[in-house]
C-alpha cells in the first residue's frame, strides 16, 4: 500500500517563532514548547531548526522526551521538563542536563535528595488546579529552593485563548502575589498569553501551538500538509452505497477514490461524510465512513484524478479540520500517526 506523507515546513515553524518572539518584546526570552514530539511533527527536526533561529529554551512534558532531544541541540540549550522530577527520573535529568519544573513538595524532596546540586525550576498553581505548587507549599519551599539557584518560576493560564475571560487577570494577580520580589526569572505566558500583551510576558514566554500554525495565533503560517495517496478509483452508480454501514448513497454516477489512511492514522471517524479533501484548491467530499486504513472520496468533478489528495494544507488548516471534528487543532496534530512518512522542507542558508 502506498504511504501517506506528512510534509512539515520548518521555515514556517521558524517564522512563527520569530513572530511570537517579536511580540514577546526585547526584554523577554522566547522559548519553544516541543512536547509530544513537537505536537506530532517531530521534535528531533523541529527543535534544531528553532535552535538555529535563536531559541535556547525548550519545554518537554517528560524527562524521557528531554533525554531523546538533548543530542539534537547545542550545549547552550536548556530543556525544561514540565512534569517535574518523577520517580526514577534522576539519572535522565542528570545525564541529559534537564531542568525539572518541580510541581509539589514531594517532587521538591525527591529532587533535593537525589540531585541536590542540579538546577531546577518550580511550577505554581495560580488557579488552573492541574499542575503546580499551592501557595502554602510554595511559601514553605521557596527559601531552600532559592538557595539552590532556581532557573525559573512559572505558572500556566487556563483561559488565555479567551482574551476577555476574567480568569486571565485573576491568575496574573495571583502570580504577582506569589512571586513578586523573589529575584528569579518568571514565566506565565504560552501562545495565548503572549497575545494578551506585555503584562503577561515576564522574563520568558513559552509558545507552543502558535509555532505549529494553530489558534489562537491567527497570524501563524501553516506548517503541516497531509497528503494521502489514491490507491484505487471506481465508478458508483445511483442508488449504490459506499463504505461501512451504507451511510452514503450515490445520487448520480460518481467516481470514488480510495485513499490510504484512516482512523488508525489519527483521522477522526467523526469526519465521516463531513469533511473535504483537496486537489489543489478544489474540494472533494469525503463519502462514507472513515475506516481503519482507508478513506473514500468523491472525485467526480476533477478533470483528472491526482496521485494524492490533501486533508490538511493551505485550503484546510488544522483548526478548520478540528472545527469539523468538534475538537481543537492540538488534538488533530498530536493524533497524526506513525505510518505517515514525515518529510521536512527547509531553506538552507
Amino acid at each position: 500500500m502506498a504511504q501517506a506523507s506528512l510534509n512539515i515546513d520548518l521555515d514556517a515553524v521558524v517564522a512563527n517563532w520569530l513572530a511570537l518572539d517579536a511580540r514577546s518584546g526585547e526584554a523577554t526570552r522566547t522559548a519553544a514548547v516541543v512536547k509530544a514530539d513537537s505536537y506530532g511533527l517531530g521534535a528531533e527536526r523541529v527543535a534544531p531548526a528553532l535552535y538555529r533561529a535563536g531559541a535556547r529554551d525548550f519545554f518537554v512534558a517528560l524527562a524521557e522526551e528531554g533525554a531523546r532531544l538533548r543530542p539534537h541541540l547545542g550545549e547552550e540549550a536548556r530543556i525544561f521538563v514540565l512534569g517535574g522530577h518523577m520517580a526514577g527520573d534522576a539519572a535522565l535529568i542528570r545525564d541529559a542536563g534537564l531542568i525539572p519544573m518541580l510541581n509539589s513538595p514531594e517532587q521538591v524532596a525527591r529532587h533535593l535528595e537525589a540531585l541536590p546540586d542540579a538546577t531546577c525550576g518550580v511550577q505554581l498553581d495560580t488557579g488552573m488546579n492541574r499542575l503546580g505548587m499551592e501557595a502554602e507549599d510554595w511559601e514553605a519551599a521557596a527559601p531552600m529552593l532559592r538557595d539552590k539557584g532556581l532557573a525559573l518560576v512559572m505558572s500556566h493560564l487556563a483561559c488565555a485563548d479567551e482574551p476577555e475571560h476574567e480568569m486571565n487577570p485573576r491568575q496574573l494577580a495571583e502570580f504577582h502575589r506569589m512571586t513578586d520580589g523573589i529575584g528569579v526569572p518568571r514565566s506565565l505566558a504560552a501562545t495565548g498569553g503572549i497575545l494578551l500583551g506585555p503584562d503577561y510576558h515576564f522574563d520568558l514566554t513559552r509558545p507552543g501551538i502558535g509555532l505549529y500554525g494553530g489558534r489562537p495565533f491567527d497570524a501563524a503560517l501553516g506548517v503541516a500538509r497531509l497528503s494521502l495517496p489514491v490507491i484505487q478509483t471506481r465508478v458508483v452508480q445511483p442508488g449504490e452505497t459506499v463504505g461501512y454501514g451504507n451511510t452514503w448513497e450515490a445520487e448520480r454516477v460518481t467516481t470514488i477514490a480510495t485513499l490510504a489512511a484512516g482512523y488508525a492514522d489519527g483521522i477522526h471517524r467523526v469526519l465521516s461524510n463531513v469533511t473535504d479533501l483537496y486537489a489543489g484548491d478544489i474540494p472533494c467530499p469525503l463519502r462514507g465512513r472513515v475506516s481503519m486504513d482507508l478513506l473514500t472520496v468523491d472525485v467526480t468533478d476533477l478533470g483528472e484524478v491526482p496521485d494524492t489528495l490533501d486533508l490538511i494544507g493551505p485550503y484546510q488548516g488544522v483548526d478548520a479540520l478540528a472545527d469539523l471534528a468538534g475538537t481543537i487543532g492540538y488534538e488533530i496534530l498530536t493524533a497524526l500517526g506513525p505510518r505517515y512518512a514525515r518529510r521536512y522542507s527547509e531553506q538552507k542558508t
